[in-house]
């Protein structure tokens, strides 16, 4: 390599994003260890998926009419892909709605 190819690549001293605050994680707000969420559907064996249930439905649904991520809801993969396809039979049935205008 060359001289001015060697410049490039030289360690010098880091810039720090240092703002003056130490102590770490606690500080700054980062996001910090939380209890894994557990799928509801796997932990009571009586709870079903249902289309027709929309009380069961709506806790996986925003206000807008979303579905609520898998990350979110707390749901294993088996359960989070029949909990999508009823919320979206049951808005096929005008059971629930497919989206809410905010007015």
């Amino acid at each position: 390599m060359s001289k001015d190819m060697d410049s490039k690549f030289e360690k010098g001293p880091r810039k720090s994003r240092d703002n003056g605050d130490e102590g770490g994680d606690e500080k700054r707000g980062g996001r910090g260890f939380s209890r894994r969420k557990v799928c509801r559907f796997c932990a009571d064996k009586n709870a079903k998926v249902d289309y027709k249930d929309q009380a069961t439905l709506k806790y996986f649904v925003t206000e807008r009419g979303k579905i609520i991520p898998r990350r979110i809801s707390g749901n294993c993969a088996l359960h989070q892909r029949s909990v999508a396809r009823a919320i979206k039979q049951a808005r096929g049935l005008a059971l629930i709605p497919y989206l809410v205008l905010a007015g």
